[in-house]
């Protein structure tokens, strides 16, 4: 497996792409608004009237949830404003938004669904003729949010969803050939404890590095909302917790494999970017560094198939639900195995991995844990 990792959604908006399968990723922006709120507003008081204010959405993906951000903060500073006409003088202010993303991300969706969503804001502003309306301006911006991506000290806000689990690359003793993960593609059973402390360093780089890098980039003052998934408590494979999707993916690799299907040389050289922290983790390493402070961090669980609102905690159709989850994980990681494995296993594997899945839910449900954090950065 090459170092270099072109991670993309399924680019589109067919029956497999990312804009098509991504309700669950949206769902999880929406639940994180209070927090999103919260931040927008403090800077709102903070800024001068007539100020710009800057807003990196850092892993924005393809589709309609790369505009759910732009759409909310816009909301939220026009109610702050008419909320200020009936007290003082408004505080109206332009917002200038950048959409982030790996250069092989599907722009071209992201601009396409920008310009409906511009068209449906300018029939909104001739409703509202006698309202003060918000301008805003979206650029995108291509590049790893591992590395540097705007000038020093021009950003009021970075938000960023269901990203940093991402990695920069897969652990460079796994990519040298130094230590094998065998069987799984992530930390599975069979991982061995060496493999585990790979991707927990790499993490520990990575998180720091992005750390390092929006500090130098926010303004003093500056905020970032944070939205990623995680682990309650050091197990790796709790049921419903993220390693335990992709030890069911690996086993569909492996059904494959005894097919002869795929190589096993492939599938043993085969790893995921990819780590979802402790809380404890986190926590530490924000700590770590005086670089932020913790303004707000909390917890909360949402179900693999994100259309299963029902109560209890069984899986009322295994089938159905396993279908969405797998057609859910297809959109995310499609673009991954195809580089590895070629075109011709995308169809057999995700046959198979539907199957797994529903006969996984049987269980109950699965629900993944997910960590927001409100960080402000440091005045010391």
């Amino acid at each position: 497996m090459s170092g270099k990792i072109n991670l993309r959604m399924a680019t589109g908006d067919g029956e497999n792409s990312y804009a098509t399968n991504s309700i669950g990723q949206k769902k999880v922006i929406l639940e994180t608004r209070p927090v999103l709120q919260k931040a927008v507003e403090e800077l709102y008081r903070s800024l001068p009237p007539r100020s710009t204010m800057v807003v990196a959405d850092l892993g924005c993906s393809s589709g309609p949830n790369a505009l759910v951000i732009i759409s909310e903060v816009v909301s939220m500073i026009r109610a702050f404003t008419r909320g200020q006409e009936r007290v003082a003088e408004p505080r109206a202010m332009e917002l200038q938004f950048f959409l982030n993303d790996l250069p092989g991300n599907d722009f071209n969706v992201v601009f396409q669904v920008l310009e409906q969503f511009n068209n449906l804001a300018k029939e909104e502003k001739e409703e509202e003729e006698e309202m003060e309306t918000t301008p805003y301006y979206v650029a995108g911006l291509p590049g790893s949010f591992y590395t540097r991506l705007l000038p020093y000290q021009s950003v009021h806000l970075f938000h960023s969803s269901y990203c940093l689990m991402w990695r920069s690359k897969v652990p460079e003793g796994l990519l040298c050939g130094t230590h094998l993960n065998e069987d799984s593609i992530y930390i599975g059973k069979t991982t061995p404890p060496a493999v585990v402390k790979l991707f927990e360093e790499q993490f520990k780089r990575d998180f720091d590095l992005f750390l390092t890098l929006r500090h130098q980039e926010l303004v003093i003052g500056g905020r970032m909302v944070l939205t990623f998934l995680c682990r309650k408590s050091r197990d790796m494979l709790v049921h419903g917790e993220v390693g335990s999707i992709w030890e069911l993916l690996s086993e569909a690799l492996r059904c494959l494999v005894q097919k002869g299907l795929v190589e096993k040389k492939k599938l043993v050289s085969f790893n995921l970017p990819f780590y979802a922290p402790s809380v404890d983790e986190v926590k530490a390493l924000i700590k770590e560094k005086p670089l932020f402070d913790i303004e707000n961090i909390r917890l909360f669980q949402t179900n693999w198939d994100p259309h299963d609102d029902s109560d209890g905690d069984m899986v009322q159709n295994c089938a159905s639900s396993g279908e969405i989850i797998a057609k859910g994980l297809r959109a995310v990681i499609e673009p991954l195995i195809r580089d590895h494995f070629g075109e011709s296993v995308i169809h057999e594997l995700f046959v198979t991995f539907t199957s797994i899945v529903a006969k996984h839910l049987e269980k109950g449900k699965a629900k993944f844990t997910v960590i927001v954090i409100s960080l402000h950065k440091a005045m010391h």
